[in-house]
């Protein structure tokens, strides 16, 4: 029932979705006109890279470079418009296509770049040295998970990972269902930045 309900869901949510995604593209590239969406190569099942879409909430770096993966609390880096982005998830309302792609699920681990460029880089050079990664790698991305709820948001990778698997391991449609509620209560209540519990 997963693919099916994804599909139906991410087609609900982009007929819905759609009028407040121009509302949000018309902010973000009138703060200071920059490209409204963001794309970044992850990592997919098994392995397969993709690019996922989301709205842009950083400044435009000098040159067009790419933003490093590293999430700092109050990071300077962040637009007043993504900061309301990420505290509500409403940047990754783009994600429904990746999902209608079927590169992604609603539910499943975050996909995450190949290559770690963040403080975690001197222990591991790719999260398939992380500990828990072949069995994650075995079911799509999701736009929400075990870890993303319930994980506090600076868990280590090796932390998100046992979540994950968790995931996988118990993973149902109810459970799917679950984790959607949730994650629907924390963006109604703009949750999703906290460090510490969200639910």
């Amino acid at each position: 029932m997963k693919r099916p309900f994804d599909l139906l869901l991410a087609l609900v949510g982009v007929a819905l979705s759609s009028p407040l995604g121009l509302v949000l593209s018309l902010a973000i590239y009138l703060e200071d006109r920059g490209p409204i969406l963001f794309l970044q190569e992850r990592c997919g099942k098994g392995g397969r890279l993709f690019r996922t879409i989301k709205f842009r909430t950083m400044k435009q770096p000098k040159g067009g470079a790419a933003h490093l993966d590293v999430d700092l609390e109050r990071d300077p880096r962040v637009t007043k418009v993504g900061r309301l982005l990420r505290s509500t998830a409403l940047d990754e309302l783009p994600e429904l296509v990746n999902i209608l792609r079927g590169e992604m699920s609603f539910v499943g681990p975050r996909p995450l770049p190949f290559r770690i460029e963040d403080g975690e880089s001197s222990r591991y050079k790719t999260i398939a040295e992380v500990p828990g990664y072949n069995l994650r790698n075995q079911v799509r991305p999701g736009l929400t998970g075990l870890a993303q709820v319930y994980a506090p948001k600076d868990i280590d990778r090796r932390g998100k990972f046992r979540y994950d698997n968790l995931y996988v391991k118990r993973m149902s449609f109810w459970l799917d269902l679950r984790l959607i509620l949730h994650s629907f209560l924390v963006t109604f209540r703009g949750g999703w930045e906290r460090r510490g519990k969200k639910v």
